[in-house]
């Protein structure tokens, strides 16, 4: 038995979404076709080349691969990314823990986002009845051997969720592409909740990431993205590649090359296809030495992308539309 207290959840007070206020609507979501203004010269020229290589991708058979935080889904562009999969532009997404909830929540009741300004004085944030039950369906997942997003997605594209046609969760769920969902433990407010069975979400989101070192290992001749995670994309990523190409060495295969991309908001400050110096503070941003230059380095190419994800994931769409000749 441990020696140090545990915090007792029982004692913690759920209330339903409907008291909670939203900062975000279903209403929000751009339209399939919705294309916001361009971006600067150099991200659009940039897009314009992912969208040649995911076209390039799925013509040789190459894994086109995307990684995000959970701002994608907030960004309200789940019509485009759908569509996306639905085109076999991409053929795995992973989010981190936070993303389903988004997901979930908008399926669920048309609405997400709370502020954590407000909510956190009182005690409230993250407490609320029907994402907790989130937690449930992760359970029965993992005692079905499901994957943490496969779970989830069933459970939206199989239950009474009237908005589930812009879940991205279901959406991987009917068109047999991985979502995967790469967790920490105690980041996400599913954690807080007094029915949060932190071994089956290890299961699970283990699962999960064994799925993705087998999407890496097809990245030879493929693309991946990564939009706006600045550390659980650059992070699993590495792990999962490190894995695939180990068992590739053995083969006497490779797996270098590819594209990468990272898209963000930050402003780098320096030749992205190198390393910044130690002396430079972005050095310890993942996304520009593990994504943009040591993973590529024997012979892919990386780009990175500076925009809000509502411009540059409608724009990275249409560019890989105009190169396969699909009218939108």
């Amino acid at each position: 038995m441990t020696r140090f207290p545990r915090f007792d959840r029982s004692r913690l007070k759920i209330k339903p979404l409907a008291e909670r206020q939203h900062d975000i609507a279903r209403e929000s979501l751009l339209a399939l076709d919705e294309l916001p203004p361009p971006l600067d010269d150099d991200a659009m020229r940039s897009l314009a080349k992912l969208g040649q290589r995911l076209v390039a991708a799925r013509a040789a058979g190459g894994a086109r691969l995307m990684l995000m935080g959970a701002h994608v889904i907030r960004a309200g562009v789940a019509r485009q990314l759908i569509d996306m999969m639905e085109r076999g532009l991409i053929t795995h997404v992973g989010m981190n823990g936070a993303g389903p909830i988004h997901d979930y929540e908008l399926a669920r009741i048309g609405a997400t986002c709370e502020s954590v300004a407000r909510y956190i004085k009182s005690g409230e944030f993250g407490l609320w009845r029907e994402t907790g039950e989130m937690n449930d369906c992760v359970a029965r997942g993992a005692a079905a051997g499901l994957g943490l997003g496969e779970a989830l997605g069933r459970e939206i594209l199989e239950g009474s969720f009237p908005h589930k046609d812009t879940s991205v969760l279901a959406a991987g769920y009917r068109l047999g592409v991985p979502i995967t969902v790469h967790v920490g433990i105690g980041y996400d407010i599913l954690h807080e909740h007094p029915n949060f069975d932190a071994a089956a979400y290890g299961t699970a989101s283990y699962r999960d990431f064994l799925t993705l070192c087998s999407t890496v290992a097809g990245l030879e001749n493929g693309v991946f993205l990564c939009f706006g995670t600045a550390v659980m994309g650059p992070e699993v990523y590495l792990k999962a590649l490190s894995m695939a190409r180990n068992v590739a060495h053995q083969e006497g295969r490779v797996i270098c090359h590819f594209t990468t991309a990272a898209f963000d908001l930050i402003e780098i400050a320096g030749d992205t296809a190198q390393e910044a110096p130690k002396t430079n503070p972005q050095y310890y941003y993942r996304p520009w030495k593990t994504i943009l230059v040591r993973t590529v380095a024997d012979g892919g190419e990386s780009f990175y992308v500076r925009g809000d994800h509502r411009a540059t994931v409608p724009h990275l769409r249409r560019a890989a539309l105009q190169e396969g000749g699909i009218r939108p």
